[in-house]
């Protein structure tokens, strides 16, 4: 399988996904709990992004230069950056339950998977300790998956 191409699909449809929640009025939070969660979820994504860098800005998997990041939200989970997207994404379709929020959150959700999968799969080629490194982290939710 070509891991780079189905990444870039993939991205293009959490997108779409995304903007078709923006669309129906369903991506933010609506109380306390469900606007608690984004933020915690925005929170994430930024200790994310300065623990890791700008080397992570592209569409494909790619993995990069620079050693495996372990520290900050990596020492927890493998990937917090799709951790916070799902976590906000779903936060808002609780906050707006529907069928049609729930399938888009869900398509969202089968596609950050197949992104996560193919950075792992091109991951561990560049990096031998990523095996175990993902033995002991899970991917998106601590101590669970």
């Amino acid at each position: 399988m070509n891991w780079a191409r189905a990444s870039t699909v993939a991205f293009a449809v959490v997108v779409g996904a995304g903007a078709g929640l923006v669309w129906r009025g369903a991506l933010f939070g609506a109380g306390p709990v469900t606007i608690a969660i984004q933020a915690a979820s925005v929170l994430l994504m930024i200790w994310a992004r300065a623990t890791f860098g700008l080397r992570s800005f592209h569409a494909a998997a790619n993995p990069t230069a620079g050693g495996l990041v372990t520290g900050g939200p990596y020492r927890y989970l493998r990937h917090p950056i799709y951790a916070a997207i799902l976590y906000f994404v779903w936060a808002g379709v609780v906050a707006h339950v529907s069928l049609v929020n729930a399938l888009l959150a869900l398509l969202a959700s089968v596609m950050l998977a197949v992104r996560m999968r193919a950075e792992e799969t091109l991951i561990v080629g560049r990096y031998p300790e990523y095996a175990d490194y993902a033995r002991r982290t899970r991917r998106v939710v601590p101590f669970l998956f």
